[in-house]
C-alpha cells in the first residue's frame, strides 16, 4: 500500500491538558505506529495571531509544548517535530493561497466565527479589533498541510471547518493551475472533545476548567475537589446519576474498567459519597499522569535534547517543503530559474 503523509499542528499557547491528550494525543500515538510519514508542526506563527504582543511567551511555549508531546510518548524517530517559522515555504504558500479565498468566506468559517465570538466575550469592545492575521489563519493552515503534501490530518470535530477550507483552496488551485495538490482527509478520534471540570462542553485554558499534564498532586487535588457532581445528591447516601457527574466522567478516562463499574453501581445505589469518590479519582489521576510526568522531568532536565529534536526535525521538514514548492511554482508558471 502507498504510504500517506500525516500532518498535524498545535499552537504553542500553553501546556497540554487532558483535553489535548484524549482529544488528539492518543490519536498521534496510534498514528506514529502506522509507518506513514508523520509531520508534527509547532505552529508558532499562528500562535502570534493571538499573542503577537507577547513573543517571549510564544517562544517559551514552543519548548514547553514539545516537552509535553514527548512526555506522552511521541517518538522523534517516528514523528518529525518542526517549528512553523523555520519553514519559510509555508509563509510563501500562504501568500499564494490568499488570492484563492475571499474575506467573506473566511468570515463565514464556523470555527473562525466561534473564536471571534469568544474574543468579544472575553475582551469586550477590544474583541472587535480582529487582525488580518487572525482572520486569515485558515489560509495559513492550508499552507501548513499542503507544504508537506499532507493527506491525513488528525483533527477534532471543531477543526473540521478549517480543514474543509483547506480542501476548497486545494480544489481552486488545481482548477486554475494544474492538478498539483492533494485534498487532505480528516481522522477524528473517538473522543474528540473533553468536558471541563465545571461541566462545560470543552476543557480550556481560558475557562479555568482544565487539568494539565504537568499539574502536581496538590493542584490536582484542589481541582478535582471542586469538580461538579449531581446537584440532586444532597446527602452522602442519596442515590445519584453518574452520567451528569464530572467526577464519574473523569473516572471513565483515567480509571480501570473494574473500578469504573464499581463507581457507577455505588453512585446509583447511594452507597458512595462524593468526597470519597473525588479522593479515589485524585489517586487514579495521579497514577495515570505519573509516567507522563516522569518522562516530562527528563526533558525538563535536558532542554538541549528537546531543541536538537526541533532543529533536526525542522531541517527535515524544510527539505520536503522545498520539493513541494518547486511543484507549486512550476504549476503557477513562476519557476523563473528554469528560464
Amino acid at each position: 500500500m502507498m504510504k500517506k503523509t500525516v500532518l498535524t499542528g498545535l499552537r504553542p499557547t500553553g501546556n497540554l491538558h487532558l483535553g489535548h491528550y484524549f482529544g488528539a494525543g492518543k490519536n498521534y500515538l496510534k498514528l506514529q505506529e502506522e509507518e506513514n510519514p508523520f509531520y508534527l508542526e509547532i505552529a508558532d506563527v499562528q500562535a502570534l495571531t493571538d499573542h503577537f504582543e507577547d513573543p517571549e511567551m510564544v517562544r517559551k511555549n514552543v519548548l514547553e509544548m514539545t516537552k509535553d508531546l514527548l512526555a506522552i510518548g511521541l517518538d522523534p524517530n517516528k514523528v518529525c517535530f518542526f517549528i512553523q517559522s523555520k519553514i519559510p515555504e509555508i509563509a510563501e504558500l500562504t501568500v499564494f493561497y490568499s488570492n484563492l479565498v475571499t474575506v467573506s468566506r473566511l468570515e463565514r468559517n464556523p470555527t473562525v466565527k466561534t473564536e471571534i465570538a469568544q474574543k468579544k466575550e472575553l475582551f469586550g469592545n477590544q474583541g472587535e479589533s480582529i487582525t488580518y492575521g487572525f482572520l486569515g489563519y485558515p489560509v495559513s493552515q492550508a499552507a501548513d498541510i499542503t507544504a508537506f503534501d499532507g493527506e491525513i490530518v488528525p483533527v477534532g470535530d471543531d477543526q473540521l471547518p478549517l480543514l474543509e477550507q483547506c480542501r476548497e483552496i486545494v480544489r481552486k488551485f488545481n482548477s486554475i493551475y494544474k492538478e498539483t495538490l492533494k485534498e487532505p482527509q480528516p481522522i477524528l478520534t473517538k473522543t474528540t472533545r473533553i468536558k471541563g471540570l465545571d461541566g462545560s462542553d470543552k476543557m480550556g485554558k481560558s475557562l479555568g476548567n482544565a487539568i494539565y499534564l504537568v499539574d502536581d498532586a496538590s493542584t490536582i487535588q484542589k481541582k478535582v475537589m471542586g469538580a461538579i457532581t449531581d446537584p440532586q445528591k444532597i446527602k452522602k447516601d442519596d442515590p445519584a446519576n453518574p452520567d451528569i457527574c464530572m467526577v464519574y466522567y473523569y473516572h471513565k478516562l483515567v480509571n480501570t474498567e473494574e473500578n469504573i463499574q464499581k463507581v457507577c453501581t455505588e453512585c446509583k445505589a447511594g452507597t458512595r459519597g462524593c468526597v470519597n469518590c473525588k479522593k479515589e479519582l485524585i489517586a487514579a489521576m495521579n497514577e495515570f499522569l505519573k509516567p507522563i510526568q516522569e518522562r516530562r522531568k527528563y526533558y525538563d532536565e535536558h532542554p538541549d535534547i528537546v531543541m536538537k529534536i526541533l532543529e533536526d526535525g525542522s531541517k527535515e521538514a524544510r527539505k520536503k517543503a522545498t520539493e513541494q514548492m518547486k511543484k507549486v511554482k512550476q504549476a503557477m508558471q513562476i519557476d523563473y530559474e528554469k528560464n
